[in-house]
């Protein structure tokens, strides 16, 4: 049986190099080969471990934000309660418990996940078994009516392309073969109309990366936003505007080379919170906020001193350790940022500001 390194290695050879997008979009989502379609990459067995396996805290603090926003706007009747990459189910089951004290927000929700793994649909329904639930393959198929989103650790895994800085203009980063392994070159300088701005902030030599696909899904819960109401929290690692190569791989929860056993291993890029910006209207979107400084504004720290009541011994540890991984700007809580989209005729979420 051909693996995924034998049919890369045959398409350049017939094609030749592949962009870092289109080996991406390969390595993850191949129909019976690729990363997502193939396994369940969460979890301690698995190859990285997100923020609602981390805590439940995490997803507490999400569906509350949520369901407050729901009042804030009235409390619409009916709404879907959407989340983009949801993994494991564990951040929905987490927002669905928090908020079943807020009177008519979980009957009102109708609950849709936007997931492109087969296998990762199957742990969601048994996530959240008990709940009625639909899938979505993008965000443009969710229902035209209120929209209240999250979506944690999604727009990083989607497929970037890669440019370098010459002389004469924007190269762009390919893979070939060298020696029957996978390897890094550079394509011939063309024009790049839309990295034109990019010029008056780079050098020679500076490395930035694009994503085409953030504008696309942006858009899609935006206009509903706009439209019917809502909101979308977005939290990822990243920052305000790319610069600098930041393709990686994970595998066994190590960094690794990402030409190295495609198909084994997450692919990842950090997202660039300025182009999801420039795809907000016609929604408004907050500022972008460190994931640590908008958790503590919703009040985790308190939660975590009212769970804590109950522990002690070797699960306090490990729940003052999953606060600190958070929160903490040496952990998570500077790495990972958070950015709100909201109607221009409502309030941002709580947590973050216009």
């Amino acid at each position: 049986m051909t693996d995924l390194l034998d049919h890369i290695t045959a398409q350049i050879h017939a094609n030749g190099p592949m962009r870092v997008d289109e080996y991406m979009a390969t390595c993850l989502l191949h129909p019976t080969l690729g990363y997502y379609t193939t396994r369940n990459p969460l979890g301690v067995q698995g190859d990285f471990t997100t923020a609602p396996e981390i805590s439940q805290m995490f997803g507490e603090m999400i569906g509350l934000c949520l369901a407050q926003t729901w009042l804030s706007q009235g409390a619409p009747k009916r709404f879907t309660l959407a989340e983009l990459g949801p993994g494991r189910g564990t951040l929905m089951a987490d927002i669905l418990r928090a908020t079943r004290n807020v009177p008519g927000f979980v009957d009102a929700a109708e609950v849709a996940l936007v997931e492109a793994s087969p296998k990762l649909r199957d742990t969601q329904a048994t996530t959240l078994a008990g709940y009625k639930v639909s899938w979505a393959d993008t965000a443009d198929a969710l229902p035209d009516q209120p929209l209240y989103l999250v979506a944690n650790e999604f727009f990083d895994a989607l497929p970037i392309r890669q440019f370098i800085r010459s002389a004469d203009g924007w190269r762009e980063r390919q893979i070939g073969v060298t020696d029957a392994a996978l390897s890094f070159g550079l394509g011939p300088v063309l024009p790049q109309p839309a990295l034109a701005a990019r010029l008056d902030d780079t050098a020679e030599g500076d490395l930035i990366e694009d994503c085409a696909q953030i504008a696309p899904n942006m858009e899609a819960i935006s206009t509903r936003i706009a439209a019917h109401g809502g909101a979308a929290i977005i939290i990822d690692y990243g920052d305000w505007r790319s610069l600098g190569d930041t393709f990686q791989a994970l595998h066994a929860h190590e960094k690794t080379d990402p030409l190295t056993g495609p198909g084994t291993s997450d692919l990842t890029a950090h997202v660039d919170f300025e182009q999801l910006a420039a795809a907000a209207p016609p929604a408004l979107h907050t500022r972008v906020t460190p994931q640590g400084v908008f958790l503590e504004r919703l009040g985790i720290t308190q939660r975590a001193q009212d769970l804590a009541k109950t522990m002690d011994g070797a699960t306090l540890e490990a729940h003052i350790a999953a606060h600190r991984r958070l929160t903490h700007p040496s952990e998570m809580g500077n790495l990972f940022k958070v950015i709100g989209v909201y109607p221009p005729t409502q309030i941002p979420p709580p947590g973050l500001e216009p």
